[in-house]
């Protein structure tokens, strides 16, 4: 019985023994934003006492698996020599390792992380005459990287009764980030989303939009670390209508009422000045004026004449009544206004001949006023008869023409 107890403590303690070294690391994932620094714990506990030398390697996994790992770092601890570390590749001032053998303790300490972090870490440790039990331990970094700014589009044409999508998309974000819309209408006043409208992974849908659909949108994109916004603002138009387009048309439209006032104002000043010459000329503003003979003028009439329809017998009675009505009303108006000629003129005369008459008298002797009487009076006679002469013969031929004019035109 005796040797039976003894062969079991002795079992026992060989288990002990075997089983003595132990490497914890407390997480098996570690969140770390992208830039910052990380500290990794590893404890290890031992039952061995005299401790000659510690080994501490801490790697990472590659991203294929068929790659050898990736030494982070090396250290070997003797006790009585100096102990050496070396730092693995790309690891250079950004990896140093921080222990303490009494207290079990070989922590990693990186700087400056980058994506290329987010990896799978091992801390290892081996002391001489002691490597059985749990040698190692592993742990997962998650480098977390905040959203990009993101980018804000519209999809489709902005017009009544269409159907667009307004995306949102950050280039970068790990985790993947999350969207959400919110909008405003024209007066800066949140809204609820247009009816009918989805928004899934960041693409906003509105169906069948109106000039109420437009406003502003923001697009929120967020994960673990901080959000970003980006906005856009929607205005809804009229089909085939832009800004070009109106400007283009408004142009047209100023142009063309620019032509017609100036058309208009040059018609008017022409019938002005057409009225301003027949007053001069002493004609009436409805008369015919033509540089044609008075045979040419004739022959023109007959024309016209000839090519109107024929007339019943009481339009041409009425016609005829009408155009001596029109003849005797114009042979008065002319008979007027060459009798106001007449008396102008004499007017005119008679003030001419009380003035030299006076200056005559004042400045000249007897001799030299009947002189410059007679060649005065010669001269002006001379010349005041060939004026009457004339406008009656203008007068004359004018008033006979239009009077032989209508004479025919009634026999006819």
């Amino acid at each position: 019985m005796a040797k039976a107890t003894f062969a079991v403590f002795l079992f026992s303690v060989v288990i002990f023994k075997t089983w003595a070294i132990t490497v914890d690391i407390p997480l098996s994932t570690y969140e770390i934003a992208r830039g910052d620094n990380v500290t990794i714990p590893c404890f290890f506990k031992t039952t061995k006492t005299d401790i000659k030398a510690v080994t501490i390697d801490w790697a990472a996994h590659p991203d294929d698996e068929s790659d050898p790992e990736i030494v982070v770092l090396s250290g070997f601890f003797p006790t009585n020599a100096v102990p050496s570390i070396d730092v693995g590749e790309g690891y250079q001032g950004r990896a140093s390792l921080q222990y303490d053998f009494t207290k079990g303790i070989a922590d990693l300490q990186l700087s400056s992380v980058t994506s290329k972090e987010t990896r799978v870490f091992q801390c290892k440790v081996s002391i001489p005459g002691d490597k059985t039990g749990k040698p190692s331990d592993t742990t997962k970094i998650v480098v977390l990287v905040a959203p990009s700014k993101p980018i804000c589009r519209i999809e489709g044409k902005a017009e009544y009764f269409q159907n667009i999508s307004l995306t949102c998309k950050s280039e970068e974000g790990t985790p993947t980030p999350t969207y959400k819309w919110t909008n405003f209408d024209v007066n800066n006043a949140p809204r609820p989303s247009p009816p009918k409208s989805t928004d899934v992974n960041g693409v906003l849908s509105l169906y069948n939009i109106s000039v109420d659909t437009s406003g502003y949108y923001i697009c929120t994109s967020a994960n673990k670390i901080r959000s970003q916004t980006c906005n856009l603002t929607l205005a809804v138009m009229p089909p085939s209508m832009n800004i070009a387009s109106t400007a283009g048309i408004i142009g047209g439209v100023l142009a063309v009422l620019l032509i017609l006032v100036v058309v208009i104002c040059c018609c008017c000043r022409r019938k002005d000045k057409d009225k301003s010459e027949e007053y001069d000329m002493g004609l009436p503003a409805n008369a015919e004026y033509t540089d044609r003979e008075p045979h040419e003028i004739e022959e023109h009439q007959d024309e016209r004449v000839e090519s109107k329809p024929e007339r019943s017998s009481n339009q041409r009675d009425q016609y005829e009544d009408r155009s001596g009505q029109d003849y005797d009303h114009r042979s008065d108006r002319y008979s007027d206004r060459r009798d106001d000629y007449d008396d102008r003129r004499t007017r005119s005369n008679d003030r001419l001949n009380d003035r030299y008459d006076d200056r005559r008298d004042d400045r000249y002797d007897d001799r030299r006023s009947d002189r410059y009487d007679d060649r005065r009076s010669d001269r002006y006679d001379d010349q005041r008869n060939d004026r009457r002469d004339q406008y009656d013969d203008r007068y004359d031929d004018r008033r006979n023409y239009r009077r032989d004019h209508y004479d025919d035109r009634r026999d006819r």
